[in-house]
């Protein structure tokens, strides 16, 4: 395995960025390989030339990283490589992913099927109502909600999640040592223990104005999809609703107010082709294709159904039953039994017929 200083080194290298960077690791296989090339070899691969090599080879910071690596240690942040297993699956698949994130909390599998919720910093009663709604209903049916941990939708997302029992992850426009907004720093250790918190800049940065849009495709990158709840009309949600479509993800908007300057975001995004969303169906239902993709993908021979999974399946038959029935015969909430109907229609076990009807397949 490879030594992380090196991949912190060849992240910290001036002028090379993500894509060089894996371009790099594509050749060499390993960063320290890359720093013990010989520079007239450096210099000759495209896209590299003299400046890069030069840049490669006079990198001096070794030092600076020796501290950090010790400062990770004493505050139980973990660095996590782009060749590591642990790696987001998401976030790998976009072209200009970090090389090096630092984490604070667990990242697991099931973190894939995310859905990140951003939007104003000044949020509207109807925009409060709306981000807590959807994060919890979404939360609820088993989906990690991605945010920034900015002051308004971004909080409100986050702290739903977290108390509808969810998992939830923060993505920092800071190192993970400098928590921004200062008054979420509670909010951050919440996230880090159902969570995670993830940073691709190094501890002691701090929160400054450029970092936060390059952060934005990493919000995008963790989620199978972006759903802005409110924003003006030069928000910087907008900026994590277009990194989502250069990456294929597919992306949401809450209606609003059409004489709200909150909402012209929002509006905007839906007269361009987003979806429009009112509950959590709405997006589960956009994301079903790719959410059959991934189930698909996996090895379904024996799947293992959980306790309130097989209550549902003893309470359904071949004919089709009412979402409603199946919540009251259950003794579990409608929300609840809709997510894991999704759970079960994706692994095939049920159906749907027109009308939220279920039945076994």
């Amino acid at each position: 395995m490879s030594d992380p200083k090196f991949w912190i080194a060849l992240s910290d290298v001036p002028d090379i960025g993500p894509v060089t960077a894996k371009k790099l690791l594509a050749i060499y296989k390993k960063p320290e390989a890359v720093f013990k090339a010989p520079y007239k070899e450096l210099a000759n691969i495209h896209g590299i030339g003299p400046a890069k090599a030069k840049n490669i080879k006079g990198y001096s910071e070794w030092g600076k990283i020796d501290a950090q690596l010790k400062k990770l240690d004493a505050t139980g942040i973990k660095i996590v490589t782009f060749s590591n297993k642990d790696y987001p699956e998401t976030l790998k698949n976009i072209e200009d992913a970090p090389i090096v994130l630092y984490i604070k909390g667990t990242i697991q599998k099931e973190d894939r099927y995310a859905v990140a919720i951003v939007g104003s910093r000044k949020y509207s009663p109807y925009g409060k109502l709306a981000a807590e709604k959807l994060s919890s209903e979404l939360s609820s049916m088993g989906f990690t909600i991605v945010s920034g941990m900015a002051r308004g939708i971004d909080t409100l997302a986050h702290t739903a999640a977290i108390n509808s029992g969810g998992r939830s992850i923060a993505v920092l426009g800071s190192g993970i040592d400098v928590p921004y907004p200062p008054e979420n720093r509670g909010l951050m250790e919440k996230l880090a223990a159902s969570g995670y918190v993830i940073s691709e800049f190094p501890p002691g940065t701090p929160p400054e104005r450029e970092n936060f849009p390059k952060r934005n495709r990493i919000i995008s990158g963790l989620s199978l999809g972006v759903l802005v709840v409110e924003a003006t009309a030069d928000s910087g949600s907008l900026i994590t609703a277009s990194c989502a479509l250069e990456q294929g993800k597919e992306v949401f908007a809450v209606p609003g107010n059409i004489n709200s300057a909150n909402s012209k975001g929002t509006n905007d995004l839906i007269k361009k082709g987003a979806k429009l969303v009112q509950s959590a169906e709405d997006v589960i239902e956009e994301l079903a294709p790719v959410l059959k993709g991934y189930i698909r993908a996996r090895e379904k021979a024996n799947i293992e159904l959980s306790v309130e999974e097989k209550r549902l399946c003893d309470i359904m038959t071949a004919e089709p039953k009412h979402v409603d029935v199946l919540s009251r015969e259950s003794k579990m909430p409608a929300q609840k039994v809709l997510g894991i109907l999704l759970s079960l229609e994706l692994n095939g076990i049920a159906k749907q017929a027109e009308g939220k009807k279920f039945f076994l397949a």
